[in-house]
C-alpha cells in the first residue's frame, strides 16, 4: 500500500484499513522483574498495586496483561475524574432521566425495572455483583478529589455497597476479592493513610534492551538490526538534553513510530547519519516525527535537528 493516498490530483479510494493485532494483544506485554515482584506482593496480601511511571510506559496495559495470565476476562476499567465520587466506583444513578420518566408517565416503576433503566454498573460495582474474581482498573487516581483513594481502600475492604434507590445491597466473599490496579501520573500527591495501605511501584522507563524486546513483539517486517537502529535512533532524542523537548515520546510513541516507518518505506540503515540522507528522505523522517512529537515547538526542534539548521531559543 502507499503511504500518499490523500493530497493527489482528483479524487482518491481509501484502502483497506490494516490493524496491527499485535499492539494490544496482553500476551505480548512485557512486564520487568521488578513490576513481576510488586504484583506477586499485591496478589499475596491482597492489596492494591499502585503504579507510577511515565505516560506510555505500560501502566494501564498491566491490568490487560494480568486479566489475561489469570483467564480473568477484560479489566473493569474506571476512569479516576476530577469531580468522582465514592458512590462512582460502584454506580451512576441518572436521577434526570428518572424524573423525566415520572413526569411522563403516570405507572410506578417498580426496583427492579428502575435499576435496568437507570442505574449503570461502575467497575468495582459489576466486580462484586458478578460474584468471581476480577481485574479492576482504577486508572489515574491521582485525577480524583482527595478523599476518594482513602474512599477505595474501605470499599474493598468492605466488599459491599448499597443501591438506596432501588433499597439493595450487593456484597461478595472475600475469595472474590477483586484484583485492584491503580494507576497514577503524580499530578497531585496521595494522602499519606491511602499510601501506606497499598502497595507501590514505580515503573521506570525501559533501557535499551527492553525496548527492544518490546517492540520485537510488537512490530513485524524489521530485521533485528533494524529495530535496533530505530530504538537507539529513538533514545537519542529522548537523552538529547540540548533538544529540550517539553514531552519526551514514550514507548507506545516508539511502537507507532517503527509502524509508520514501515509504511513510509523509510531506509533504516541511514538513520544513524541523518546528516546523509536525501532531501526527500529528511522530508520523510520530519513527517515521522509527528507521532514522537507532541507540541508545536517540540516538531519544530525536531525538523530543525533533521535540516541541519541551528536551534532557535526557546521561550
Amino acid at each position: 500500500m502507499s503511504f500518499h493516498i490523500y493530497g493527489k490530483e482528483g479524487k482518491g479510494k481509501l484502502p483497506p484499513f490494516e490493524v496491527n493485532q499485535r499492539l494490544n494483544d496482553p500476551s505480548l506485554y512485557k512486564p520487568s522483574t521488578g513490576l513481576i515482584n510488586a504484583v506477586n506482593v499485591a496478589l499475596n496480601l491482597g492489596q492494591p498495586l499502585l503504579l507510577t511511571g511515565e505516560p506510555g510506559t505500560g501502566k494501564t496495559q498491566l491490568a490487560y496483561h494480568i486479566a489475561w495470565f489469570f483467564e480473568l476476562g477484560d479489566p473493569l476499567i474506571f476512569n479516576a475524574q476530577t469531580t468522582s465520587s465514592a458512590t462512582d466506583l460502584f454506580y451512576r444513578y441518572d436521577a434526570l432521566a428518572h424524573f423525566q420518566y415520572n413526569q411522563n408517565n403516570a405507572n410506578a416503576l417498580s426496583d427492579d425495572e428502575i435499576e435496568q433503566l437507570f442505574i449503570n454498573y461502575q467497575a468495582l460495582g459489576s466486580a462484586i455483583i458478578e460474584q468471581e474474581r476480577k481485574v479492576v482498573l482504577l486508572d489515574e487516581i491521582d485525577k480524583a478529589p482527595r478523599d476518594l483513594p482513602n474512599d477505595v481502600l474501605a470499599a474493598i475492604e468492605k466488599l459491599q455497597f448499597d443501591v438506596p434507590e432501588i433499597n439493595k445491597t450487593y456484597e461478595t466473599s472475600a475469595n472474590n476479592r477483586p484484583i485492584i490496579i491503580m494507576t497514577s501520573n503524580s499530578e497531585k500527591n496521595l494522602p499519606d493513610a491511602f499510601l501506606r495501605r497499598v502497595i507501590y511501584y514505580h515503573i521506570p522507563f525501559p533501557e535499551a534492551e527492553s525496548l527492544l524486546d518490546i517492540i520485537s513483539g510488537k512490530v513485524d517486517q524489521f530485521t533485528q538490526e533494524e529495530l535496533r537502529l530505530i530504538v537507539n535512533h529513538f533514545n537519542n532524542i529522548r537523552e538529547d538534553k540540548s533538544l529540550k523537548l517539553k514531552k519526551l515520546p514514550a514507548t507506545a510513541e516508539l511502537i507507532f513510530w517503527a509502524n509508520l516507518l514501515k509504511k513510509l518505506n523509510f531506509p533504516i540503515a541511514k538513520l544513524p547519519d541523518i546528516a546523509k540522507l536525501s532531501e526527500e528522505e529528511k522530508e520523510q523522517l520530519v513527517t515521522s516525527y509527528s507521532v514522537l512529537a507532541k507540541t508545536r515547538e517540540d516538531l519544530e526542534t525536531l525538523k530543525e535537528k533533521v535540516q541541519g539548521k541551528t536551534r532557535r531559543k526557546r521561550r
